[in-house]
């Protein structure tokens, strides 16, 4: 008897898991996106510290990022980010060349745009949201990779919209 118990269980699970992750899963377009980057994404002018995407249903603006960083390269990527998606979209991880990761942290309010979840920051649809300042931030440290343009190679990765890449302008603060 409770071999049958657990067999059901795990048929159980198996089904709950599979209605799940088809749901997460699905693309209207039968393609995967793959990165944007500045340079690459449809109406963007390869402008420092702009990134726009509009590929697959996204439509995300990002605009005025810069890093501000200090001689150890610590420091804050301010960024203000529009979410046109038709859906609430997540931040949830910021990348720097070799390895680096900034660290993200919510807004003052707990719940709503710019606050931080499991998911990211939240960027609820029709918004936009700017990073640094009383809004959400994204912490630096020790930072490599400054290229001799004075920028730094950025890597934002989305819920909906994926992974987007762009050139941050670098101020030293």
């Amino acid at each position: 008897m409770a071999t049958r118990t657990r067999l059901a269980a795990a048929v159980s699970l198996a089904a709950a898991v599979s209605l799940l992750t088809a749901g997460c899963t699905a693309d209207t377009h039968h393609q995967t996106p793959g990165p944007r980057t500045a340079a690459g994404s449809p109406g963007s002018d390869g402008t420092p510290g702009r990134a726009d995407v509009d590929v697959y249903g996204a439509e995300l603006s990002i605009t005025d990022a810069v890093a501000h960083l200090d001689r150890s390269g610590n420091g804050t990527l301010a960024m203000t980010v529009r979410n046109d998606d038709g859906a609430p979209e997540h931040l949830g991880m910021v990348a720097t060349p070799d390895g680096g990761r900034g660290v993200l942290v919510g807004g003052k309010s707990r719940e709503g745009n710019g606050s931080l979840s499991t998911a990211g920051i939240l960027l609820e649809n029709g918004t936009k949201v700017t990073f640094g300042g009383t809004g959400p931030r994204v912490l630096l440290h020790h930072v490599r990779g400054i290229t001799s343009r004075h920028t730094l190679p950025v890597s934002l990765q989305f819920g909906v919209a994926g992974l987007v890449r762009l050139q941050a302008r670098v101020t030293s603060s």
